[in-house]
This record gives structure tokens, sequence and C-alpha cells, in this order.
């Protein structure tokens, strides 16, 4: 393994906030529009898996520092890597690919927090995250094509959320949209004018961070879980998660407050 100069290192490019069960993971390269280099997708990649052994971690969010979430990845750094032949390539595509699992494989939710533009890599993480909220003003794009590059990392989550067609018209013609026509496609899940946008935000997550840890991992692990299983395998296994789930706590809790709550009305 290379050993890293850290006196190279940039300092915080990731600044990690846990408060009410909430942690919020901040891309901090403002002066690079936090373009994704090594460091970065390594320290997201490290938070994440620190977040999974947190039992007080409900919900994560990624933001970004400054005007924009993240313009994609660093180029300096790519060419860089490029220029050292195909095995550390692989190296480093599969990092990406690494931190994109971990994201899908996390049991608690993960919200991308979208202001500015969310291009390319950028774009990429913010698809690859469970649920994203966007500032009105918030552009999307995988401009990859234009560079003569492909955006491979992100195709297999990309196409599941807005089906092929579409997938493939984004990724093809490499053409930015805006938050209304992302959220139009299935990329963004709700539009939040620039006004009120903190508070929206952090009211949408606090509603997300008080719903039950379990039913929330449950039903995460088997909406992903039924890609590619036939239709009869994946009732099977949605009757195999509905057992679990009723023997929780907080099911029995929540069932018994609704009967209680029904006997009082």
């Amino acid at each position: 393994m290379t050993e890293v100069d850290r006196s190279r290192l940039e300092p915080d490019v990731l600044v990690v906030d846990v408060t009410d069960g909430i942690a919020t993971l901040t891309l901090n390269r403002p002066a690079k529009r936090n373009a994704l280099n090594g460091e970065l997708v390594d320290a997201l990649h490290d938070a994440l898996g620190e977040v999974a052994g947190d039992p007080g971690v409900r919900l994560v969010a990624i933001r970004g520092e400054g005007k924009d979430f993240c313009a994609g990845a660093d180029l300096a750094e790519l060419a860089a890597i490029a220029g050292k032949g195909s095995e550390e390539s692989l190296a480093d595509a599969q990092r990406m690919g690494d931190l994109f699992v971990a994201v899908r494989t996390l049991e608690r939710p993960v919200v991308a927090v979208v202001q500015g533009k969310a291009l390319a890599g950028g774009a990429g993480l913010a698809t690859a995250c469970d649920l994203v909220l966007a500032r009105e003003d918030a552009v999307f794009g995988y401009p990859e094509v234009h560079l003569g590059f492909v955006p491979a990392m992100v195709m297999a989550i990309l196409r599941r959320k807005v089906g092929e067609s579409r997938a493939f018209e984004l990724v093809a013609r490499g053409r930015r949209i805006d938050a209304a026509k992302a959220s139009e496609l299935g990329l963004v899940n709700q539009v939040i004018p620039e006004a009120n946008f903190d508070a929206a935000v952090a009211a949408y997550l606090e509603e997300m961070a008080a719903l039950p840890p379990s039913a929330l991992a449950l039903t995460k692990r088997l909406l992903y879980g039924l890609d590619g299983m036939h239709f009869e395998e994946a009732i099977a296994r949605g009757a195999e998660v509905n057992a679990v789930a009723r023997l929780t706590e907080a099911c029995r809790e929540g069932v018994r407050r609704f009967l209680e709550g029904k006997r009082r009305s």
C-alpha cells in the first residue's frame, strides 16, 4: 500500500456532526465546489462505517458547504491517477463504488440535501442516497460524456430510479436539469423554496429521525433486497419481513398505542 503524505492532505474535508440522532456529513471543500477527491471519498466511507456502529444515530444527511452540493470528481486528481495506469484507475473507481454500496447497505436512511450544483460525481452521490431534498435553485447533471468519460458508478442506481430510457438520455446527452425537472424524473423527493430551505430540511429530517429505527431498517433492506427477485420470491420475502417486524418492540408498542387510542375515541 502506498504511504500517504499527511502533510499534503486538506484539513477537515468532511465535517461530521451528530445532533438529536441525526448525523450530518458536510462536504467541506467549498473552494473546490466540494469536488470529490480520494481523501473526501474515504472520509465519507469511514463516517458511514462509524454511523453503522452507533445505535444513537437514526438518520444520515449529506450536505455540501458553500454554494454548491458537489460539482463532481476532482479532475486534477483523476488525471494524475489515470497517468499511473489501469490498476490505479480501477482501484480509484472501486473506491467510489464502495461508497455507494455503503450508502445502500447502511440500515439508516441517507438523505442528500442539495443546493447549487450537483454534477457528475456529485449528482452520482446524491442519486446514491435514499432520499434527496433539493433547493429550488439546485442543478443536476451527469455531463461526463462531454469529457469523453462515463458516469459508470452511478448507472446501476440511476436506471432503477428513473428507468432505462430516461437514464440513457441523462448520461448520453449530459445536459443539466433543474430541481423541478429532477423531481419530475424521480431523482428528487422534494423541491424546497430557498426562503425556507433550512427550516424545511430540519423539519423533514427531524420527522424522519422520530420514526422507529427498526421499521426503517427493515423497510430499506427489503426494498433494495427485492432487486432481481421473481415476483413470488419477492412476496415471500415480504412475508418474512412482515413477520419479523411484528415481533419488534416498536411494532408492539405502536399497535398498543393505536388500540388504546381507538378505545378512548
